[in-house]
C-alpha cells in the first residue's frame, strides 16, 4: 500500500509515535515562523526555556501585524523582536517587507519540508508543497529550541481537481466551495491532499489561496503536490535549487475522497458572518456595497494584483465605495510599481496600504456603521472587522473589483471579458529587508530590549486531585478566538501585556466577564460545538489562565485551541452526552473529583454539579504526554522540568 503525499512528509519527519490515525505523533519541524501578534509571547517562552540558540534549519520572524503605531507599544514590541531574532538566530522580516505567508511562500518555503507558524493560516505554505501547520506560540518556541511538534496523526483526505476553471472563477471560488460543502468542521483531524488533472492549470498562488483558506475548514493542514508548476515558480523566485519533486504513490489510500469539477463553478460569496456561509454570487446581486479590501494572505499575489488593476484601469471606482488595496509584500508592490498596475489602481481611486494584514484583523480600514464590505480575505466573524455590526462577505479579487466598479455585490461573469494577466518570467528579489541573526560567537554582544508593555508569563499551577469551582461563563457554537480575545487596533499593542490584554477577554459576547473572573478566583468555562474556532492566538488560552480559569468544558473543541489550552494549563473536557450541556448553567457550582487518578486511569472524569444535585460524565482523551503537561501545570513548566 502506497503512501499518501502527506504520510511522506509526516514518516521522513516522525521521531516518536506511529502512524496510526488519532494515536499522537511527534515530527520534526524544519521551519518556523511567527508574527507579532503572536511572535513577542513566543519569543518570551523562547528565553524562558534557557537555549541559547535556535536548533531549526530556518526560523523567520515577521512584522506584519501589528504596524500601526499610535502609541510606543507596538514599536516596542517590534524592538524586542528584532533583538530577540538577532541574539537567538532568528531571521527577522522588517515591517513592511510583507505578510508572513506570502514572503514565506516567496523566499523561504521548500518542498517536502515541516513548518510550524503561531499564526492560524501557516497552511499556506502547503501551496509549494510543504506540511505547513499553524499551533500555539509556545509549540513554536518548543520547536526552535529542537523539541519535536506532537499531533494527533490526522486523517488523509483527497480532493480531486478536474476541468479547468471558467472565465472570472478563481482559486477563492475553489476553496469557498469546499467550504460549502464540508463547513468550517469538515477538516477538524484531517490533512486535506489535492490532486487531479486540474493542478496543471493552478499556479502556485492560486494554490496558496486554497491552502491559507484550509485552516477556515478547520484542517490541520492542507496540501498541494511539488510539481513543474512548483519548480517553475521556485525558479522565478532564483530558488530553482530548492525544488524538490512530490507526490502521492498512485496506490494511496485516502480516508475520504471528493472530486470537484472546475468547470461547473461560478463565483461564490461567503455571506456573513462564516466562512462556510456560502452563496452563488448571481443571488447577491444588488446589495449594496459600501466598502471593499483586496489583499491579506488570501489573495494578495503579484497575480491578484494585475488582475484587479486590469479591471480598474481606466475607470473610476463608484462614489458610494472605498477601496483598498494591501500587496502581500514589497516584492509585490515593486513589481506593481514597475509595472504599471499601482498607477491604474491610484487613477481608479483606490487607497494604497502597506504591506501588512491591515483591515483583515481589524487593524484600520473598518467599515461605517452596518456597512457592507466585501473582503478577499479568509474570516467574516461578526466583529472582526472592527465594526460590530458591519455585513462583511468574502469574495474573489474579481468579484470584489467588479462590485467596486458597479457600487453592488456584482457578478463579474455579466462584466464582459475576463483579464488576461501573464506572469513574468522572474520576479524581483530584493531581500534587503530581511536582516541576519548575529553568528553565535557574537550572540552574547546583543542585548535583549524589552518596553514597559511587555510582562512576565502568567504560569499554571500544577493540577489539583479535587477541583471545585463556579461556572464564570457559558457560551454557545462555533465560538471563535476573535471572541474570546478580540483582535483590532485598540487591543492588538496589548498582546506582550496579559493583565492589560485580560480586560478585553470575552468584551463582545459578556463585558463582566474579566472582572467576575478575578474576583471569583476561579472557575470554569462551558462551550458548545466547535469552540476556539478561528485563530492560533495562544492569548484565547493564556488570558484565561491569567484570570484564574481552570477547565473549559465544551461539546466539542477546534484543534489549535484545545492544544493551546492543554498548553497553558487549562483542563479541555468535552461532554460525554452532548446534551447534558444544557443541564449546566452560568454560576453553578461545579467538583471534578479524584481528577488525578481519572486522569491517569483513561477517559472518563465524573463532574459533579453541586447546585442542582445531579452528576455527568465527561471526557477528556490525552496522551501520556498531553496527562503530564496538565499535571505539571503547562508545556512550559513541563519543557524545563524536563530539561533539567
Amino acid at each position: 500500500m502506497g503512501l499518501t503525499l502527506a504520510e511522506k512528509i509526516i514518516k521522513n519527519h516522525l521521531v516518536e509515535g506511529e502512524m496510526v490515525t488519532g494515536r499522537e505523533i511527534g515530527i520534526a519541524i524544519d521551519q518556523t515562523l511567527t508574527q507579532d501578534a503572536t511572535g513577542t509571547m513566543a519569543y518570551l517562552e523562547f528565553e524562558a526555556m534557557g537555549i541559547p540558540r535556535v536548533k531549526t534549519e530556518r526560523s523567520v520572524a515577521y512584522i506584519d501585524h501589528n504596524t500601526l503605531q499610535t502609541g510606543f507599544e507596538n514599536a516596542d514590541d517590534h524592538r524586542y523582536i528584532q533583538t530577540v531574532a538577532k541574539k537567538y538566530g532568528i531571521w527577522y522580516s522588517r515591517p513592511g517587507n510583507g505578510i508572513c505567508h506570502q514572503v514565506h511562500l516567496e523566499r523561504f518555503g521548500i518542498p517536502g519540508k515541516t513548518l510550524l507558524g503561531s499564526d492560524s493560516h501557516t497552511p499556506t505554505g502547503g501551496g509549494i508543497g510543504m506540511l505547513a501547520i499553524g499551533s500555539g506560540g509556545l509549540d513554536v518556541a518548543v520547536a526552535m529550541g529542537g523539541g519535536a511538534y506532537y499531533i494527533e496523526m490526522p486523517q488523509i483526505i483527497n480532493i480531486e481537481l478536474t476541468g479547468k476553471l471558467p472565465p472570472w472563477v478563481s482559486a477563492m471560488d475553489i476553496i469557498l466551495e469546499i467550504l460549502r460543502r464540508l463547513t468550517v468542521k469538515g477538516g477538524v483531524g484531517k490533512i486535506v491532499e489535492y490532486s487531479g488533472p486540474a493542478l496543471a492549470d493552478l499556479s502556485i498562488p492560486e494554490r496558496a489561496t486554497i491552502t491559507n483558506m484550509g485552516a477556515e475548514l478547520g484542517a490541520t493542514t492542507s496540501i498541494f503536490p511539488s510539481d513543474e508548476v512548483t519548480r517553475e515558480f521556485l525558479k522565478a523566485q532564483g530558488r530553482e535549487s530548492d525544488w524538490y519533486p512530490l507526490s502521492a504513490d498512485p496506490d494511496a489510500v485516502y480516508a475520504e475522497k471528493l472530486t470537484i469539477d472546475l468547470s461547473g463553478l461560478r463565483p461564490l460569496a461567503a455571506c456573513p458572518h462564516s466562512p462556510d456561509n456560502v452563496h452563488p454570487v448571481s443571488e447577491l446581486a444588488h446589495i449594496q456595497v459600501d466598502q471593499v479590501c483586496i489583499g491579506s494572505c488570501t489573495n494578495s499575489s503579484l497575480a491578484d494584483m494585475l488582475k484587479v488593476a486590469a479591471i480598474l484601469k481606466g475607470k473610476t471606482i463608484h462614489p458610494h465605495v472605498s477601496l483598498a488595496i494591501s500587496p502581500g509584500s514589497k516584492q509585490v508592490l515593486t513589481m506593481m510599481t514597475e509595472m504599471g498596475a499601482l498607477a491604474d489602481l491610484i487613477a481608479a481611486g483606490a487607497r494604497i496600504l502597506e504591506c501588512t494584514c491591515g483591515p483583515c484583523i481589524g487593524m484600520g480600514f473598518s467599515p461605517p456603521s452596518k456597512g457592507v464590505s466585501l473582503r478577499t480575505f479568509n474570516r467574516n466573524f461578526e466583529g472582526r472587522s472592527g465594526t460590530a455590526d458591519a455585513q462583511v462577505y468574502l469574495v474573489s479579487s474579481e468579484t470584489a473589483a467588479v462590485s467596486a466598479l458597479q457600487g453592488y455585490i456584482s457578478d463579474p461573469t455579466a462584466f464582459g471579458r475576463a483579464p488576461e494577466v501573464k506572469m513574468p518570467a522572474s520576479y524581483h528579489i530584493d531581500d534587503s529587508m530581511v536582516l541576519e541573526p548575529v553568528p553565535p560567537e557574537k550572540a552574547e554582544e546583543v542585548q535583549v530590549v524589552r518596553g514597559p508593555n511587555i510582562k512576565p508569563l502568567p504560569l499554571a499551577e500544577p493540577l489539583p486531585n479535587q477541583l471545585e469551582a463556579p461556572v464564570l461563563l457559558k457560551v454557545g457554537d462555533n465560538i471563535t478566538t476573535d471572541h474570546i480575545m478580540p483582535a483590532g487596533a485598540k487591543i492588538l499593542p496589548y498582546r506582550s501585556n496579559i493583565p492589560r490584554l485580560a480586560e478585553f477577554c470575552f468584551a463582545q459576547v459578556d463585558s463582566g466577564f474579566s472582572q467576575r473572573a478575578l474576583e471569583a478566583g476561579k472557575g470554569f468555562i462551558i462551550g458548545g460545538v466547535n469552540y476556539g474556532q478561528g485563530s492560533s492566538r495562544e492569548h484565547a488560552a493564556l488570558v484565561p489562565l491569567y484570570l484564574n480559569i481552570k477547565g473549559v468544558i465544551a461539546v466539542s473543541f477546534a484543534r489549535i485551541h484545545r492544544a493551546n489550552l492543554i498548553n497553558a494549563g487549562i483542563l479541555p473536557l468535552t461532554f460525554s452526552n452532548p446534551e447534558d450541556y444544557h443541564k449546566i448553567q452560568l454560576g453553578d457550582q461545579l467538583e471534578l473529583k479524584n481528577l488525578l487518578q481519572d486522569l491517569d486511569k483513561g477517559e472518563e472524569f465524573l463532574l459533579v454539579n453541586k447546585t442542582k444535585g445531579i452528576s455527568l460524565t465527561l471526557k477528556g482523551r490525552f496522551s501520556p504526554r498531553q496527562r503530564e503537561i496538565l499535571k505539571t501545570g503547562g508545556l512550559l513548566n513541563y519543557t524545563k522540568a524536563k530539561a533539567n
